[in-house]
């Protein structure tokens, strides 16, 4: 069968956050795909298959990790809405049927694909003892996610301190569910970006992230009450950085990027019977 390697969240290869992307019929056992994406072992791997004209949704949509299936995950959206457009299978806006409810795909004039995902609620709380010590570095500020990510929010002084973060993983997956975001203002708006960030997920065997489409969904109402503009761009400054362009309506966050199939090669493993 077929599978496709792309990159999210960029419009050149290497770069962004790579998934595996796989077309299927229908979803086979759990174990097997858990099998697939830790053979692929990038951040996430993503399952789709068709469904009945009519309904809610036009695919469903599972995604998972190296080790753990995950509610919600936006690179992985969006290179399967782009192996679905490039592939011809769909055309115009799909709406995937997901655990974190129908989640929209809609190609642009320029090649992009816009996401509709929910907004992330966010609660201030005081980073936890020993956190600091662990992240490597003291917060301005700290959102808690909530169930919705399960991530904490880490305002950081500048765009510097970002760049320079080293953390103890093993040490830092003790303080929130599935990790935490580590953000600031851009120093400079004029390069393109107006806040940065990188993504910590040691409890789903992601030590760093590269582009976390699901994160903005936290950054954006975070910067976007910070800096009281609802669009924005923000750059995850990982050693293979993208570009996440965001819209806060509401409840709702649209995320807007590029892909680039890097790899269309074939599985030879069969579907379990």
């Amino acid at each position: 069968m077929r599978i496709r390697i792309v990159d999210a969240f960029t419009d050149r290869p290497f770069a962004g956050n790579p998934a595996g992307v796989l077309l299927l019929d229908a979803f086979p056992a759990d174990g097997w795909m858990q099998d697939v994406a830790l053979e692929v072992n990038h951040a996430e791997t993503a399952f789709a298959h068709p469904l009945p004209e009519g309904g809610d949704a036009d695919w469903a949509l599972r995604w998972f990790t190296p080790v753990t299936e995950v509610a919600l995950c936006g690179h992985a959206t969006l290179a399967t809405a782009h192996v679905l457009h490039t592939a011809g299978a769909h055309r115009g806006p799909v709406r995937f049927a997901t655990r974190s409810g129908v989640l929209t795909a809609a190609p642009g004039a320029d090649g992009a694909v816009t996401l509709d995902f929910p907004t992330a609620p966010l609660t201030p709380v005081a980073f936890p003892e020993g956190a600091a010590e662990a992240l490597g570095a003291e917060p301005v500020a700290v959102q808690d996610t909530g169930p919705s990510l399960g991530d904490l929010v880490v305002e950081l002084a500048d765009e510097r301190a970002v760049h320079a973060l080293a953390p103890d993983h093993k040490a830092l997956g003790a303080y929130s569910p599935r990790g935490i975001i580590a953000t600031a203002r851009a120093e400079d708006p004029d390069r393109g970006y107006d806040y940065v960030s990188r993504c910590f997920f040691p409890n789903v065997g992601i030590d760093e992230d590269p582009v976390t489409g699901s994160a903005h969904t936290a950054l954006a109402p975070y910067w976007s009450q910070r800096l009281g503009r609802s669009d924005l761009t923000g750059l995850q400054a990982s050693n293979r950085p993208g570009r996440v362009r965001t819209r806060l309506r509401g409840d709702r966050t649209l995320l807007t990027g590029h892909a680039v199939t890097v790899i269309d090669g074939e599985l030879l493993t069969p579907l379990p019977g």
